[in-house]
């Protein structure tokens, strides 16, 4: 009998070591002092075997290159993957990187979805130009580029990304007629993205312009007196628990930085997805003005593609078991993505390598709608 009690306990042991090891290896939370509560999968209605079917999908990519893969649920963790890849900060190589729960990265234009953020804040503080107020009202030294198309030009036009400014940053960026460049290599670069033509009447067409949203960073400077940083981690970064981040100041103005030079953690970046799931509050405390979140998830625009635009967040759907399913997402090249689905109470984050090419943008959308979407249970 004790031999039989013996083999059942040491039975039992082993699956339990097995079952651990099957977590840990589908992705298992870490604890950490971040806000993050932290759950199993089947405790928030998630299908764990799905999930874990991450490694299965991935392996069809030889090159994949991912970096992270983070999926929230109900305001809990139940998945985080880190791997090894290549990768690079500002255009500056890094080598092999070996990503884990407190290692960064740059998350590109996600930096405009979380300008947004900031600019919600500043209005709900009356620290932001109205909405409908003239752009050009912000910057009085560029006077005498008025005409009446540009007097048309609002703040809300800058959010949904239809100020109708000529811009061209679809060529290669070596090209010197790239527009980004240009702005960056720019001593003055907000004269140089308002002395840009007007090309469409403000309002009416989607025009993806990094140009736009950094107009829309330096008004927040001028208008909150501080540094997009200081800014940033007092209202919106220490209230989500986010102790560690890169914002710089980037071109040779060192004014730059609203479009894309945000540096987060995968988990941290996820939590911009869940304040959009909460009416921006973060473990009960108020981080964004009521409303807010909504009438940034909006639809406001055509975007691009089969996308929609609302104030710098994307706006899609996915189709699964014959359920048509709305999201939210903030999109950065290189496939830096976090997607919110209000009707699952749901954020799906990830991380890749892929800058240079558009193969992460598939693995991501890949992973969205065939393993983290199948696997909702409720």
């Amino acid at each position: 009998m004790a031999r039989m009690v013996t083999f059942v306990l040491a039975f039992m042991a082993l699956v339990t070591s097995a079952a651990a090891q099957d977590a840990a290896s589908c992705g298992a939370p870490k604890p950490l002092d971040d806000g993050w509560g932290i759950a199993a999968p089947d405790s928030v209605g998630l299908d764990a075997d799905r999930l874990c079917r991450l490694d299965k999908l991935l392996a069809q990519w030889p090159n994949r290159n991912i970096h992270a893969v983070i999926v929230a649920r109900h305001g809990k963790l139940v998945m985080e993957r880190y791997f090894d890849g290549a990768d690079a900060s500002w255009g500056r190589p890094l080598g092999v990187v070996k990503f884990a729960p407190q290692v960064k990265q740059d998350v590109k234009s996600v930096s405009k979805s979380a300008t947004s953020l900031l600019i919600g804040i500043a209005l709900g503080e009356g620290k932001f130009p109205a909405l409908d107020s003239r752009v050009l009202d912000a910057f009085p030294e560029d006077a005498d580029l008025r005409t009446p198309e540009k007097e048309r030009i609002t703040f809300r036009h800058l959010l949904t990304m239809s100020a109708g400014l000529a811009w061209d940053e679809d060529r290669p960026y070596s090209d010197p007629l790239n527009d980004e460049r240009r702005m960056l290599e720019a001593s003055d670069p907000f004269r140089f993205v308002l002395s840009k033509p007007v090309i469409h009447p403000a309002g009416t067409i989607y025009h993806y312009s990094n140009g736009v949203t950094s107009l829309l960073g330096e008004a927040l400077v001028r208008s909150t007196g501080r540094s997009l940083q200081d800014y940033a981690r007092e209202k919106l970064f220490t209230p989500l628990d986010i102790t560690d981040f890169d914002w710089p100041d980037v071109g040779v103005s060192r004014k730059l930085g609203a479009y894309g030079s945000l540096r987060l953690r995968p988990r941290d970046m996820a939590k911009l997805g869940q304040l959009m799931l909460t009416d921006g509050q973060w473990n009960g405390r108020r981080v964004l003005p009521t409303g807010w979140a909504a009438e940034s998830a909006k639809l406001r625009i055509n975007g691009d593609g089969l996308f929609f635009y609302g104030y710098q967040w994307w706006l899609g759907r996915s189709f699964i078991n014959g359920r048509e399913l709305d999201w939210v997402a903030a999109f950065g090249v290189g496939a830096q993505r976090v997607y919110v689905v209000p009707a699952l109470d749901l954020v799906f984050a990830i991380t890749t390598g892929h800058y240079d090419d558009s193969l992460g943008y598939t693995i991501a959308s890949a992973i969205l709608n065939r393993v983290v979407l199948p696997a909702v249970k409720d």
